[in-house]
């Protein structure tokens, strides 16, 4: 349970650092969208289902949207946010434990070869997560999110992680709130 509470504490800490509650208040509601059969089959589907009285109306209380997060709302390559930040955390917390310079993964993160720490496979990177991510309470791991999320930097765009993220589908939640939609975010890592 506690490994959970951490995840959905770096989750939030992430997701609210996006500004993923930007008001988009234009008159088109998906600006970013390329017009198309996507965008408009999804107008489409907002205005039937909240009709009311339309043969498609949907209550709002049953108007439910569900978004996947990692590859779907922010990048997942070249691997998800909460690996990047279990590397940081490894190094960041290496000066607390000498014996990570002889053990393995944190051998290979220390030493840079993520090739080493990919043939750990998935043991090696459940090590990593229960090293940074539990003995400690929820709040103490949401700060260290939260002081990480604010300067860690895309390795590759050499940005924020909290600039990565995908305007489109930010909109689209948006829309979909504005029409009386529940949205919820899921995520396979955790």
């Amino acid at each position: 349970m506690r490994r959970r509470s951490c995840f959905l504490a770096f989750a939030a800490a992430c997701f609210f650092l996006t500004g993923v509650t930007t008001s988009f208040a234009q008159a088109d509601p998906l600006p970013s969208w390329n017009e198309g059969p996507a965008k408009a089959a999804i107008v489409d589907f907002v205005a039937k289902v909240t009709t009311a009285g339309g043969p498609d109306f949907v209550a709002p209380a049953e108007r439910i949207a569900t978004f996947d997060n990692d590859g779907t709302l922010w990048t997942e390559q070249p691997v998800y946010f909460q690996v990047a930040f279990a590397i940081d955390r490894v190094k960041a917390l290496a000066p607390q434990h000498p014996e990570w310079k002889t053990l393995e993964p944190f051998r290979s993160l220390l030493a840079g070869d993520m090739a080493g720490f990919a043939n750990s496979g998935e043991k090696g990177l459940l090590e990593i997560m229960e090293a940074t991510h539990t003995g400690m309470t929820t709040a103490e791991f949401a700060n260290s999110v939260t002081d990480w999320i604010t300067t860690a930097r895309h390795p590759r765009f050499k940005r924020l992680y909290t600039d990565l993220v995908y305007q489109p589908m930010l909109e689209l939640m948006v829309h979909l709130r504005t029409n009386g939609f529940k949205t919820f975010i899921v995520s396979g890592i955790g």
